[in-house]
């Protein structure tokens, strides 16, 4: 019996393996990563440092304990070369592997900013618990001075993170931090718990370069400003990793094309979580690197495995920001609903924002500070404003 094989051990790889063996005891399960194989949750990494937590301590179970755990082949420190979907043939630097059904959760990758500078090679990204590993040691003891690149939402998060012990200079080309998925008024509000926090913000530029200035960092703005750092962190984004995609032929977007039941254009290979554009059989697509769609596509995809094919249910849920000092809850807006505008409201201290479309349909909304009552309740309104729509 040729196995399953998942391509990648993040939370979506192992996801979709635990939620496939509570379905199939017996099938062979193979899981290949390029790394040791560790489970750990990858969202910890932007708040692990106020926690006090080092990077051994992220990580819960070895990948021996997880193989215990799946009843799995987990072959680690391999590479995946070559896909063949002809032959369902996956060749990696451990070998060559038949399989019956793939599964790539092979992830996102950091987006690398193009700059000058003798010390461009030098910005870190943190994207693995590695990274986060490096990263802890660059930034050296408490005080030192940390530019971080990229006020989106793990920047804001490392920023309010490490601006208890850390000098931090956050740097974005748009006027307000989180501008890209906080209505306005939100991202005025967190704008202002950082700098309360004593984070300096450098908004409307970019970083140009960066270059040694004896054991620190010159970081030299684009609009011609500089400062100093003792590391420089790059968080300006991911993007999907499609390079096995690409080489295998399959159909991709911003993400792997998928079905409704997280098939790609290629029989028998699924994709999911953030290497993952879904919604490709519904006429659009979308990529959702969040932790609730990743779930839910992970279940599906799952149950399809075991042989019940299952559509993925992408129920809206609300992303946490995890700022502390502005605790937010976000419904980011739909990437196919963009024309329409946000309404605030102040409430009782918080801040309550809906987002209408071009209809007048409510289709995202945020509110800080957040909690679970008042999510629960803005979902349950968003629900009834498009079951009065249909």
């Amino acid at each position: 019996m040729k196995p399953i094989i998942i391509i990648g051990s993040g939370l979506a790889g192992y996801t979709v393996a635990r939620e496939f063996r509570k379905l199939d005891k017996t099938t062979p399960l193979f899981i290949l990563t390029a790394d040791d194989g560790g489970f750990y949750s990858k969202p910890m990494l932007s708040n692990a440092f106020a926690q006090g937590k080092q990077a051994s301590q992220l990580t819960s179970f070895t990948a021996a304990q997880m193989a215990g755990q799946l009843g799995a082949t987990i072959i680690t420190g391999t590479r995946v070369i070559a896909i063949d979907p002809a032959a369902k043939t996956v060749e990696a630097g451990a070998g060559k592997f038949g399989y019956e059904k793939l599964v790539l959760a092979v992830g996102a990758r950091a987006v690398r900013p193009s700059l000058d500078g003798d010390a461009a090679e030098e910005v870190i990204s943190v994207n693995h618990v590695d990274d986060y590993a490096n990263f802890r040691r660059a930034i050296g003891e408490p005080g030192s001075r940390i530019a971080i690149m990229g006020a989106g939402l793990i920047g804001c998060e490392f920023a309010d993170d490490l601006a208890g012990g850390h000098r931090i200079t956050l740097i974005d080309p748009n006027p307000l931090p989180l501008a890209a998925l906080a209505a306005p008024a939100l991202s005025a509000g967190l704008k202002e718990a950082l700098e309360k926090r004593g984070v300096d913000l450098r908004l409307g530029t970019t970083v140009r370069s960066v270059d040694r200035d004896a054991n620190a960092y010159a970081v030299t703005l684009s609009d011609g400003r500089q400062l100093q750092a003792d590391a420089v962190l790059s968080a300006i984004g991911l993007r999907p990793d499609l390079r096995l995609a690409h080489a295998a032929g399959l159909q991709t977007g911003r993400g792997i094309l998928v079905d409704d039941y997280g098939m790609t254009s290629a029989q028998d290979i699924f994709a999911l979580g953030d290497c993952a554009e879904y919604g490709a059989g519904s006429g659009g697509g979308e990529v959702m690197p969040y932790i609730a769609p990743l779930m839910s596509a992970a279940r599906a995809v799952a149950r399809t495995l075991a042989g019940t094919p299952a559509a993925i249910e992408l129920k809206p849920a609300p992303v946490i920001v995890k700022t502390p000092s502005y605790p937010m809850a976000l419904l980011p807006v739909p990437a196919a609903g963009k024309n329409g505008a946000w309404q605030e409201l102040l409430h009782e201290g918080r801040t309550i924002c809906r987002y209408h479309d071009a209809d007048g349909v409510m289709t995202a909304f945020g509110v800080a500070p957040q909690e679970a009552g008042i999510r629960q309740a803005l979902l349950a309104e968003l629900g009834s404003r498009i079951r009065q729509v249909a």
